[in-house]
């Protein structure tokens, strides 16, 4: 009889990535499938970076590096932070990881014990409940709405806080909800964490430069909280890199450290010529190399939102960063079609997924299964008729 460990028994697989399993297997069927599951961009890594990584085979950057990454690639990501975010680090306060995804696995098993419990609002990204879990953190929710723009306020947040309480574990840009917090909603956030010794906050930064409103603001530009921050980043995103795995972590120098060794044991260092192509994406112009991709979201989000308000029942928030739209959908819900009986987003996805052949994330994933997630991170074409499909589709439940 096979036996596998409680560990893995009570976790979930990525409904992003099964969802976009079943997408290929209905693809390799015949079935054309519109897929809008995966949070990918749709743009090739910028040459200047292949060239990059191409050089650095050429030259035998072949060879184990530092665990925490080379320490040139560190220091050129402080610069990015001081240059970008007004923060100041030390190489020493950097770890380079195989993906953001692993970074943020390393700070949960450093700092997190069996029992403590950590602050999420929802919706919140699919894999910080399950890595919580792997690290045997008791995951608190706070559920936020359409109405406060999915945002976190300070009285949610300090009512929500015990003694067991060890982190706040956020997003901005959010994912999925496109949500974006300015300087002052993270300073009173900040405000309220300080008063609590040993609370920290994991502050998710992964879409960084998909920012719609002028400019992306840092948990850890403020003096008083940044040591009490851990900042979360990486090149998948901004840089159309996700297959290079370069996650980034910037913290206190102790919780570099044990990070480092918790890595040591897990993968050691990241890909030696995903470093070198990191390094170069330190120092891209951003409005030559990543404005245009920012702008292409932007005239994508505008798009889906104009056809989107064409369906019935559809209810969004507008999202300013990231490359989502996460409409609640409760107005289907126990309406029918054919066999098909509509409870929950789950049924809707699924529905969807057979009817029209579009592929969507339901929102049990993120938190709440009266939503959807809509990327929008493919073409103009794509997304028109992904959503033409989707409105014949939900005109036939009645």
């Amino acid at each position: 009889m096979p036996h596998l460990s409680d560990r893995v028994n009570q976790i979930s697989e990525s409904q992003t990535i099964a969802m976009a399993r079943k997408s290929r297997e209905l693809k390799a069927q015949g079935i054309d499938i519109i897929s809008l599951s995966l949070g990918e961009p749709d743009f090739p890594t910028p040459q200047i970076i292949k060239d990059a990584a191409k050089k650095a085979i050429d030259e035998n950057y072949s060879y184990y590096t530092h665990v925490s990454g080379y320490v040139e690639l560190r220091a050129d990501i402080c610069e990015k932070f001081k240059r970008d975010n007004k923060i100041n680090y030390v190489p020493e306060e950097i770890v380079v990881s195989t993906g953001a995804k692993q970074s943020i696995a390393n700070v949960i098993l450093c700092l997190i014990n069996p029992g403590d419990e950590v602050i999420v609002p929802s919706p919140y990204w699919v894999s910080y409940i399950e890595i919580l879990k792997l690290g045997g953190g008791i995951p608190v929710i706070i559920e936020t709405s359409i109405e406060s723009d999915f945002k976190l306020t300070p009285k949610q947040l300090q009512d929500a806080i015990t003694p067991k309480t060890r982190m706040l574990m956020m997003s901005t840009p959010c994912n999925p909800t496109g949500t974006v917090y300015t300087k002052e909603e993270l300073k009173a956030l900040g405000e309220v964490v300080i008063k609590h010794e040993e609370l920290y906050i994991l502050s998710d930064e992964i879409y960084e430069h998909i920012n719609f409103i002028g400019g992306h603001q840092s948990f850890a530009q403020f003096d008083f909280i940044k040591e009490r921050v851990i900042t979360i980043n990486g090149v998948s995103k901004g840089f159309a890199m996700t297959g290079w795995r370069g996650g980034i972590m910037a913290a206190p120098k102790w919780i570099a450290q044990a990070c480092d060794k918790m890595q040591g044991q897990f993968t050691s260092a990241t890909s030696s010529i995903t470093q070198k192509a990191m390094h170069q994406a330190m120092h891209l112009d951003f409005d030559t190399y990543i404005k245009p991709m920012r702008d292409a979201f932007l005239k994508r989000r505008d798009l889906v939102l104009e056809l989107m308000n064409q369906i019935p029942g559809l209810k969004t928030n507008v999202p300013q960063g990231a490359f989502y739209v996460y409409p609640e959908v409760s107005y289907y819900f126990g309406k029918k079609y054919k066999n098909y009986t509509i409870n929950n987003a789950t049924d809707l996805t699924m529905f969807l997924l057979d009817e029209a052949h579009v592929a969507l994330v339901p929102g049990a994933a993120f938190g709440s299964d009266t939503y959807i997630r809509f990327s929008y991170a493919t073409s103009e074409k794509n997304l028109t008729e992904a959503l033409r499909r989707m409105k014949e589709a939900l005109a036939k439940l009645q």
